[in-house]
């Protein structure tokens, strides 16, 4: 009879390790926490020195008492969730909703859910960690704070059922100022100069490129006047080896980073898939066995015995010369380096092993991390280059190409690479001459930074210090589902509800968007997780500044209600003047005669612009998913439309319309770069 139990938070985890362990164990999933704090009220007591009211989670009644059945009959009880702050608070609320005698029960933790981890935690057993459960408590609490006061404020503001978050009201502002950012963009024009010079020796003709980027129009005419009919002669020739180093092993934030851009995963498929893979899948002749390390970790560091795990494999399939001393990275904040990084359990199960027993989502995803491992435990892949210069007097041409000569960690992961042939600039010397077939000037214009996308997001709130690898794919699927951001062919826009929102957080609660605050906020968290710090004092700072900014906010921002707006169209269902109410999608016409007459139309905001094809008037408009464009009233007999507003200025060079970005006037023609300060 089972006379030690073992309690994890998902039933797959509880499947894999019951068949690490004999019969004298009993494994049981708690399905995540069993207590929680209420969803009808904040749920912390303020005047009790914020205290949290925490209940038992609707529905775990029964689970409960399953548990509470298994433990009386244990002797021993291990706790095994999670090794983070989130699993630690669970192990704590279940031994208080469990009502567990501190002699009877341990925490145990394992990077990987292998029989080995599994065994060893049971033998290095320990106590609960209350520093993490306080950190993960100050969190719960700070967002439980931002989330009950001014989600409230945002009904009353805006509309009913938007939600602010501490973190993901920042995640908003980002996508926000970048779409600013882009919309005031002006592009500048730029030229660049090539030159296809053939050798006297028959050999192919070589694309060389000025030497300088970026010049103007007269610069390059001066530059082809120059050279125009005349001989160049190789000036220099130089050779010479580079190494590219190794990748970096898989943090939670690279992973879901290059899972998006190689196999177009969203944060959250790639850590659902993750999850699957860390706890545990059933392979033919080695049973149920998680097949990735713990995938929450911002760390890079990767156990001696893994490491030399890979070695010996890398050895023995590869060879002595691919074995690389491997890498990690040091950053200059808290990292959890209680975990390793994400790396497969058993570096003989290659993904190719694993094809036919794995869904196709695990296995692309499996690949990727075990690769991507692999590479980081070999050596760099060693370049040859050879930059050649040929010239005319001052003006300077370059060209340059490089061949892989050792391809080291490349043999298992590429990254952004070079390979273009040497071959082509084999046979020419110093003091050859060459004669120009073509002289080509290209027009360029500067580009505006990119869109987000959850990728380049995640990477950014990484470097900006905000969330950590828990929360990344939770906030973005917020804003998603909240609609406050749509995603178009991978790029994140922002809605015309998620500008309001932000316009009046930005407003109304400066210092809750504010990067740098949430980033101290992560900080002190750290802190109070180190022991170094007591997570009360934390929340006694912060919530009499919140409440402050709420009350001013009620009193200061009335006038920013939305009232329903008259219009200028007639409900052809009874006659009276429609009105423009606020939807979950944007505005929209409404009979003020509800509940009576329930008559709605799309409203479409007239910009005072005639329409440059057909003459009609220029609307707001907007695309299935919710972004904000300008088309013709009259679509769909005229199919105008520009994701820039419109002006009723003309170029004076071309003729097309202008339009708007922020401090100047632009031209809509692609290529035609004119633009001019806006008029007073």
């Amino acid at each position: 009879m089972a006379n030690n139990l073992v309690i994890v938070e998902s039933p797959a985890k509880a499947k894999t390790i019951k068949k690490f362990l004999g019969s004298s164990y009993e494994v049981i999933a708690s399905n995540g926490h069993v207590r929680d704090l209420p969803k009808s009220r904040m749920g912390i007591d303020v005047d009790n020195d914020y205290e949290p009211q925490y209940i038992t989670i609707r529905g775990k009644g029964e689970l409960l008492s399953t548990l509470r059945k298994a433990v009386k009959k244990a002797d021993k009880i291990y706790l095994a969730t999670d090794p983070d702050r989130e699993g630690e608070a669970i192990s704590y609320h279940l031994t208080v909703a469990l009502k567990l005698d501190k002699k009877k029960y341990k925490r145990i933790t394992f990077n990987e859910i292998t029989k080995t981890a599994v065994k060893n935690s049971i033998k290095q057993a320990r106590d609960i960690d209350m520093s993490l459960v306080d950190s993960q408590q100050a969190r719960r609490c700070l967002d439980r704070m931002v989330g009950y006061t001014i989600s409230p404020v945002l009904w009353e503001k805006i509309k009913r059922g938007l939600s602010a978050g501490r973190v993901q009201s920042v995640a908003l502002k980002l996508i926000c100022d970048r779409e600013e950012e882009i919309n005031n963009f002006v592009p500048e024009e730029y030229w660049s100069l090539e030159a296809l010079l053939k050798p006297n020796n028959n050999l192919k003709a070589v694309s060389f490129h000025y030497s300088k980027d970026k010049l103007s129009k007269s610069e390059i005419d001066a530059v082809l006047k120059a050279v125009k009919g005349k001989d160049f002669e190789i000036a220099d020739i130089k050779q010479s080896e580079k190494t590219k180093k190794q990748p970096l092993p898989f943090t939670t934030s690279t992973l879901q980073q290059e899972a998006g851009k190689k196999l177009n995963f969203a944060t959250s498929k790639t850590m659902r898939v993750a999850q699957q893979l860390y706890e545990g899948i059933d392979i033919k002749g080695k049973g149920t066995i998680g097949l990735i390390s713990y995938l929450r970790t911002d760390s890079t560091r990767i156990s001696d015995e893994a490491a030399k795990s890979a070695k010996d494999y890398i050895s023995n399939v590869f060879g002595d010369n691919y074995v690389g001393e491997g890498v990690s990275k040091s950053s200059g904040k808290k990292i959890q380096d209680a975990h390793e990084a994400i790396r497969p359990t058993d570096v003989t199960l290659t993904p190719s092993a694993l094809k036919d027993k794995i869904s196709r989502d695990q296995f692309r995803l499996y690949q990727l991390i075990y690769n991507r491992f692999l590479a980081s435990q070999m050596s760099p892949a060693v370049y040859e280059t050879s930059t050649v210069t040929a010239s005319i007097g001052e003006h300077q041409f370059k060209a340059s190409s490089s061949k892989v000569k050792f391809e080291g960690f490349m043999a298992v992961y590429t990254l952004d690479e070079d390979k273009e042939e040497i071959a082509k600039l084999a046979g020419i010397a110093v003091g050859d001459k060459l004669k120009a077939e073509k002289l080509e000037p290209k027009q360029h214009f500067t580009q505006p930074p990119a869109h987000y996308t959850e990728a380049l997001l995640v990477k950014t709130m990484e470097e900006l210090g905000i969330g950590r690898p828990s929360t990344y794919a939770p906030t973005i699927s917020i804003i998603l589902n909240r609609r406050y951001v749509v995603k178009e062919s991978k790029n994140l826009y922002v809605t015309e509800l998620g500008e309001a929102v932000n316009q009046f957080m930005c407003k109304a609660f400066p210092a809750i968007v504010d990067t740098s605050f949430t980033a101290n906020i992560e900080t002190l968290l750290d802190n109070i997780e180190d022991g170094d710090f007591d997570w009360k004092v934390v929340i006694r700072n912060f919530y009499p500044d919140l409440v402050d900014s709420v009350e001013k906010a009620k009193e200061e921002l009335e006038s920013v209600t939305i009232e329903d707006e008259v219009s200028d169209t007639e409900c052809d269902q009874c006659g009276r003047m429609m009105v423009i109410k606020y939807g979950p999608h944007g505005k929209f016409l409404a009979c003020p005669g509800f509940p009576e007459c329930r008559n709605t139309k799309p409203h479409f905001e007239k910009i005072d612009v005639p329409c440059p094809v057909c003459g009609s008037e220029v609307v707001i408009r907007k695309t299935k998913k919710g972004r904000k464009y300008f088309g013709c009233i009259s679509n769909p007999e005229c199919d105008f439309m520009s994701w820039s507003r419109p002006t009723i200025d003309k170029c004076p060079e071309c003729g097309n319309y202008m339009v708007d970005k922020g401090s100047k006037l632009m031209c809509s023609k692609e290529g035609c770069g004119y633009s001019c300060n806006k008029k007073n």
